[in-house]
């Protein structure tokens, strides 16, 4: 009996405090439902509308293709005037047999379109890039150094203005073959550029760098690795890509007249056999090559452009 009437003690005990649990609980509820409600539901996304990006759309693509449009008829209208000039589709004929097999190989100075330029962009690689190795520590030291910078200010602005061809027959006499002195021609060309834009930016870095430079007492290499070479770095980059536009240029001239394996060369070589298409194909390579090349460094220049990050 005692441990029965324990047991029901214990029920009522437990039912008694479990039921205040439950008035709490039920109690805590409105307030919950209460805050729920209050919250702000949120914001539906803003979806441009259809009619909307379609327009943007068109505005973007439409122009360049009226460009592309009005380029091909009036390349049709000269193709009927003049004689033995290839129109848009006779052009894109030769250009599709062309691509078929653009490596091919049936001796030194018969080979596909593909050869001649890898070509071509190794001549422009190691001319530029010897440039680069050249001429951007000597813009550094012009832009750090006033007595270099009129020591070989002179020097600069005689020799810049001169056509890199001129330099082509220096550069024949000195190596003795084509091929390194089309790289001399390339080397010239693109030297210029980074050593003056080099220059410039390393004499726009503030003064105050330099004068906290010179109070912490840094050494003349911490001073060029950690203040000039962030600060000129897009001075560097633009003088980057405008050389490697001047370098390939330059080298489809130089290839004309040195021979051997190029694009210039492949040109000449479509003259001597009339086919005039080629040529209108090699100008298309050409410039799809350069603006590949530039558009790079733009991307490149804009990743390490400080005003955009």
């Amino acid at each position: 009996m005692s441990a029965v009437s324990m047991t029901a003690s214990d029920l009522a005990a437990n039912a008694g405090a479990t039921e205040p649990r439950s008035h709490a609980a039920a109690a805590a509820t409105p307030g919950t439902a209460a805050q729920a409600a209050a919250k702000p539901a949120a914001e539906p996304r803003y979806r441009v509308p259809l009619g909307q990006r379609v327009n943007a759309i068109l505005k973007r693509v439409l122009p360049p293709l009226f460009g592309i449009g009005l380029l091909l008829g009036v390349w049709a209208i000269v193709a009927m005037k003049t004689q033995g000039f290839p129109g848009p589709l006779q052009t894109w004929a030769a250009a599709v047999e062309i691509f078929a097999d653009p490596f091919y190989r049936n001796g030194p100075n018969d080979q596909g379109i593909g050869w001649n330029i890898l070509s071509s962009l190794q001549r422009v690689g190691i001319g530029f890039g010897v440039a680069a190795l050249v001429g951007i520590p000597m813009g550094f030291l012009i832009g750090r150094f006033n007595f270099l910078n009129s020591m070989l200010d002179p020097l600069i602005s005689l020799l810049r203005p001169v056509s890199p061809l001129a330099w082509l027959p220096i550069g024949l006499l000195v190596f003795k073959k084509a091929d390194p002195a089309a790289t001399w021609t390339i080397f010239i060309c693109s030297i210029w550029p980074m050593i003056l834009n080099t220059a410039q930016g390393v004499q726009r870095v503030p003064q105050d760098y330099m004068n906290v430079a010179r109070v912490l007492n840094l050494s003349e290499f911490k001073i060029i690795t950690k203040i000039l070479f962030p600060a000129v770095l897009p001075y560097m980059l633009t003088g980057i890509r405008l050389s490697i536009g001047t370098a390939w240029l330059v080298i489809v001239a130089a290839e004309m007249l040195t021979g051997g394996v190029g694009i210039g060369f492949w040109v000449w070589d479509e003259w001597n056999n009339l086919k005039v298409e080629h040529i209108v194909i090699a100008i298309f390579v050409i410039g799809i090559v350069g603006l590949m090349l530039e558009q790079a460094l733009l991307l490149i220049a804009k990743r390490f452009s400080y005003g955009n990050n």
